[in-house]
């Protein structure tokens, strides 16, 4: 009998606690987002996100206090009813993920963020000098070279 491995969850939780989660490792991918409906929903130059499958993802209390805000027609973004912290992301372009704000992860996952998507529609008044990847257009996701000021 082969013994079973072991897996690894980081746990997450809201700004008031009411709402916990667990995530199970491996991410799929981590990155900077600098879309608008980011930047709107969080009051913030952009949101640091990671996905992992929908299956590694578990909400372990407070399911009752998340409200689901549809930002988009294609997304939904879930927030803690309570106070408001916005911790998820869900869209039918990726219908297996599970997208999840960094900042409300106690501990680190296990990757840094590996690239800026939607850098094409940044606010002008933060500036970026790290030499990640950086990605814009319709999808947010096709590569583009930075502009210099």
């Amino acid at each position: 009998m082969q013994a079973k491995a072991h897996v690894l969850k980081i746990p997450g939780k809201c700004l008031c606690g009411k709402v916990g989660f667990d995530v199970e490792l491996p991410t799929i991918w981590c990155a900077h987002c600098h879309c608008s409906r980011c930047r709107l929903a969080h009051g913030s130059a952009f949101v640091t996100w990671f996905g992992v499958r929908q299956t590694q993802f578990q909400i372990v209390s407070g399911n009752e206090e998340i409200q689901w805000y549809h930002s988009s027609e294609e997304a939904k973004r879930g927030f803690c009813g309570n106070c408001g912290s916005t911790m998820f992301f869900h869209s039918t372009r990726w219908p297996d993920e599970m997208h999840i704000a960094l900042s409300y992860v106690i501990g680190q996952i296990d990757r840094l963020p590996q690239a800026h998507v939607f850098y094409d529609k940044h606010v002008d008044w933060y500036t970026t000098n790290d030499k990640l990847k950086r990605f814009g257009g319709l999808s947010g996701t096709e590569p583009i070279e930075e502009q210099s000021p």
